[in-house]
């Protein structure tokens, strides 16, 4: 076999990704070099050419033509008769040059170059696919979900490579199955035993922050920037910006028009709530504008203890905190302040809506009071507890646990 064509021999080949061809043909090149060494000692007189158009190789072996009893290394020099019997016009002093063919290396020499060749290849091919995405950290990727597992879930790029995404890199009302498409973020990229582990995540601020890139054409630009994000996944998060041309109002262009840019976020996002505030360096009106869709009667600050305490009216309350606390924990994330939230002392006739008190009171218990006409704190602790039980379907101590609720708020 004078040629030996490679992509043929090895069928492999055609199954690689992310490495180019010259880089193929010079792992080939080595492993066939190592070949020569071992059956050999040497290559250092030998070519190995490999045709990068369609894989065909050639080896060959050049040794100096010596006066018999003359050689003294039979892997660079050949003896005259020997070589006579090979090539009746060779001559002392000339090189003989000679072709290696496949074969002569053996099937077992064979068998283990392309363990070899495969191994190489495979190696080069995960060290391709580490750098590529230990460069693409931060980006979006899009990929198909190839299976589902309990704590995490595989998908596949465009080009087949495996990325992992932990359950808790989800957001909680994401439900995958095979086939889905979904976006998410390159979180990090590992080596975990010679093989790349991406890991992507739909959880991360960054996340968010690509998806603003993506809707808005300014943040883009640079014309707009992102300064802060905090994220309670599928529940909730802030976005600080700013603009720096006056001519831009930032909270509008991310919104867009009648929400529209928005509005894909939060479908991405499982219906996430976003609150897209403008930043300042105005601690106190940093803090009001966080504390969004709470109106913020005033402010105390003590910057040493990177404390706030905010005063509200009764019935802001509750938006202050938000459902489940999320909104005031994230502004105390997005402006690095503690928070703590305090209703305003007001007048002595002064009442606070029942519904103030649903973080405390279950909303079945406020129905059942409403439903007698008890819409505030006052109209409730107005009647005694027997009237209470008489009107409605709640148990003594469910109504004195709301009265002693409802007391507090007054003293």
């Amino acid at each position: 076999m004078s040629n030996i064509n490679l992509i043929d021999s090895f069928q492999e080949f055609k199954e690689f990704k992310n490495i180019d061809r010259p880089t193929v043909i010079s792992v080939l090149e080595e492993v066939f070099r190592s070949m020569l060494r071992k059956k050999y000692g040497t290559d250092e007189n030998c070519d190995v050419i490999v045709n990068p158009d369609n894989g065909d190789l050639e080896i060959w072996r050049t040794r100096k033509v010596m006066e018999d009893g003359f050689s003294e290394d039979d892997d660079l020099e050949i003896e005259l008769a020997e070589v006579k019997l090979l090539d009746p016009d060779m001559e002392v002093g000339d090189d003989y040059i000679e072709q290696i063919t496949l074969e002569s290396f053996g099937r077992r020499a064979i068998l283990a170059a392309r363990q070899t060749l495969v191994s190489k290849v495979l190696e080069l091919e995960k060290d391709e696919i580490f750098k590529k995405y230990k460069d693409r950290v931060g980006e979006i990727v899009t990929g198909e979900v190839y299976q589902v597992w309990k704590k995490e879930t595989l998908v596949l790029d465009d080009e087949g490579n495996e990325l992992m995404m932990p359950k808790t890199e989800q957001i909680p009302a994401d439900y995958f199955k095979k086939g889905d498409t979904v976006r998410a973020v390159i979180l990090k990229v590992d080596m975990v035993n010679a093989t790349p582990k991406i890991i992507i995540s739909r959880i991360a601020p960054e996340f968010l922050q690509r998806l603003f890139e993506i809707e808005v054409p300014e943040i883009f630009d640079g014309l707009i920037t992102i300064k802060k994000i905090v994220r309670e996944p599928g529940e909730r998060a802030k976005v600080a910006v700013e603009s720096y041309d006056d001519r831009i109002d930032p909270v509008g262009a991310c919104v867009g028009m009648k929400g529209s840019r928005i509005h894909g976020i939060v479908r991405e996002l499982k219906n996430e709530n976003i609150d897209v505030i403008n930043f300042t360096n105005n601690i106190s009106l940093y803090i009001t504008r966080a504390l969004s869709p709470a109106k913020i009667t005033s402010i105390k600050l003590d910057d040493e203890t990177k404390h706030a305490s905010v005063y509200l009216k009764p019935d802001q309350v509750s938006l202050a905190i938000g459902r489940g606390g999320h909104n005031i924990k994230l502004a105390g994330k997005l402006t690095g302040y503690e928070i703590d939230v305090y209703r305003e002392a007001g007048e002595e006739d002064e009442d606070v809506d029942i519904e103030e008190f649903s973080d405390e009171i279950d909303s079945w218990i406020i129905d059942e009071l409403k439903a007698i006409g008890c819409d505030t704190a006052k109209s409730v602790l107005a009647l005694s507890i027997d009237e209470l039980v008489k009107r409605t379907d709640l148990e003594e101590e469910t109504i004195k646990e709301v009265m002693s609720i409802l007391k507090s708020e007054f003293e």
